[in-house]
């Protein structure tokens, strides 16, 4: 009973390993090139592979075994590092960030004054 408790708990956290990999390749792969260079990391290649193998990995080899530890060190440098130095050199969140527009009585072309 104890080790069917223990493999569903391995299980459980080999699959957040592979849900941290697989996070962190969509994110690198839909990441301009020149925000890489321009954040002093590795460049853009170089993490979709690291991370692909990552995600690789994971998913073929028992948690138990040292290249799980290993790729999921590289997807928590990723997540961690490296992810928040590209959205500060991209300007933000990207196309999830929620943008400042004015007030509710501005028009198109400008602030709506009520034809004062």
């Amino acid at each position: 009973m104890l080790m069917l408790g223990f493999a569903g708990f391995l299980g459980i956290l080999k699959i957040i390993l592979m849900a941290l990999a697989a996070f962190g390749l969509f994110d690198a792969a839909f990441r301009r090139e020149d925000a890489f260079r321009a954040a002093d990391k590795q460049n853009k290649v170089f993490w979709l592979i690291i991370l692909a193998l990552a995600l690789v990995v994971s998913y073929l080899f028992s948690i138990l075994r040292f290249l799980p530890a290993i790729g999921a060190v590289a997807s928590i440098v990723y997540i961690v590092d490296v992810r928040p130095a590209l959205k500060q050199v991209s300007g933000g969140g990207g196309r999830w960030k929620r943008r400042r527009r004015g007030s509710s009585s501005d028009g198109p072309y400008g602030p709506y004054n009520g034809g004062r």
